[in-house]
This record gives C-alpha cells, sequence and structure tokens, in this order.
C-alpha cells in the first residue's frame, strides 16, 4: 500500500520561519513535522511513500533523502509551483498506482494510527466509495468544522444539525477515481470534489478522538513543542 505526504504549500502563517525552513521541516519534540507522520505510517506497516513539494523543496529532499533511515521508500513528486491538494494528488497518480492510498497533511501531528486505514484499502470498500476521511473534533480556532459524521456516512456541513459538525484532520483514504477528472499540472483544491462526492453518497469517514494539533500559527508549533517535550509517551495512538 502507498501513502502520500503532502508538503508543498507555503506556511505563510508561520513566516518568518517558514522563509528559509519549509513547513514540514519544522520541529516539534525534537524531531520534524513530516517525521512523526513518516514514522506513524512505517509503524502501520506502509512503507511506499509519495511526498510532494514547491516552496524550498531542495531542503526536504536533502533532509529525508530515499527514505531508507526511516524504513521506507520515498519517491518525490517536485511541483514547481504548488497545485493545491487535489492539483498535487492527481500529479502524483503514475506514482501511487490504481490501488487505494492514504493521503496525509505532512504539516499536522497526530496520534492517529494509519493501520485503521490499511485494512480496509486491502479488504474491499463498500461499492461506491471514492474517499475514506478521518475526522476530529472542532478545535477552538474552527468551530464550526467542515463535514457531518452520521453513521460512518460524511456529508457536507448543515447548519441545522451543528452538533455533527466535524473537522477534517488532513488524513484519508481514497480512490484514484476521485481524481480521474483533475489534469496533471492544473491547481485545483480537494474540498469541491469532495463535496461533489459527498453529495453522490461516496465518502465515508470515522472520528478521531485522540490528538491532532494543526500547526497553523507559530505560538501553536510552540504549544506542541512543549507537550511532546512533556509526554513520556509521544508516539502513543488513539483510536
Amino acid at each position: 500500500m502507498k501513502a502520500m505526504l503532502l508538503a508543498a504549500g507555503r506556511g505563510e502563517r508561520m513566516r518568518p520561519l517558514t522563509d528559509h525552513t519549509p513547513k514540514p521541516l519544522l520541529q516539534a519534540g525534537g524531531k520534524p513535522l513530516i517525521v512523526w507522520a513518516i514514522e506513524r505510517l512505517v509503524a502501520a506497516g506502509v512503507r511506499d511513500l509519495v511526498i510532494n513539494h514547491a516552496h524550498l523543496g531542495a531542503m526536504l529532499e536533502a533532509h529525508l533523502g530515499d527514505g531508507a533511515a526511516f524504513g521506507a521508500s520515498i519517491t518525490w513528486s517536485r511541483e514547481g509551483t504548488a497545485l493545491e491538494t487535489a492539483g498535487g494528488i492527481a500529479t502524483a497518480l503514475p506514482l501511487l498506482g490504481d490501488a487505494p492510498f492514504i493521503v496525509a497533511n505532512a504539516d499536522v501531528y497526530c496520534d492517529f494510527a494509519f493501520a485503521r486505514l490499511v485494512a480496509p484499502a486491502l479488504s474491499g470498500w463498500t461499492s461506491g466509495t471514492l474517499a475514506h476521511l478521518v475526522l476530529v473534533d472542532n478545535p477552538p480556532h474552527h468551530p464550526g468544522g467542515d463535514f457531518m459524521l452520521e453513521d460512518g456516512i460524511v456529508r457536507d456541513a448543515d447548519a441545522r444539525r451543528p452538533h455533527l459538525a466535524r473537522t477534517f484532520s488532513g488524513i484519508g483514504l481514497y480512490h484514484p477515481h476521485l481524481f480521474a477528472g483533475v489534469p496533471a499540472g492544473h491547481p485545483m483544491r480537494l474540498a469541491p470534489l469532495l463535496r461533489a462526492a459527498m453529495a453522490a453518497g461516496h465518502v465515508r469517514g470515522e472520528w478521531h478522538g485522540g490528538t491532532w494539533v494543526d500547526v497553523g500559527t507559530i505560538e501553536r508549533l510552540a504549544a506542541l513543542d512543549l507537550a511532546l517535550r512533556a509526554s513520556h509517551h509521544p508516539l502513543s495512538s488513539s483510536g
């Protein structure tokens, strides 16, 4: 099974830190954010990784290399100019193959056990499923959430049922068919594709109740760093 780590973002809100360092290489708990994700994937038996990059991509390649130091095999998808999430995934499809694959943001911290996504991918999905999303409780900076999770089905948020709203963690399992209409090299966001698939009933999901940090500000990065350094078991997974 393969996984893709999204590492092409500029990290504007993290400047000046990201002026000279790609956001996924910013450190928390003594190691870069992207390394936490790589280690969790490898622990789940997912070692064949694709990583895209644009801003300061050469630094990512220099730091991670071919992945051997982490027990992984890394293939690089070089974008030059960032293509947004769906555009980056569609461009990397020739590297990802024809089977469902995991995608995760490389600049968040989450203790989700990726092994939970391996079994559905290998055993086969419900007919017509195009995506399986991992959702988390809404953080203070995003109280309205992104989508609605009910009985394992993910739908667009409904203002009439705010208690069902959850935030998309940036972790998902996707079928390549979801990106069939996106030309390689063409910038496109992921949310419109997901919402179209949701409207047709093709998106499933689950809730993760463990640790999830969207490292979107310098303050959140500092808080995560302190929490991880204080934790005796920073790699513990839940859910």
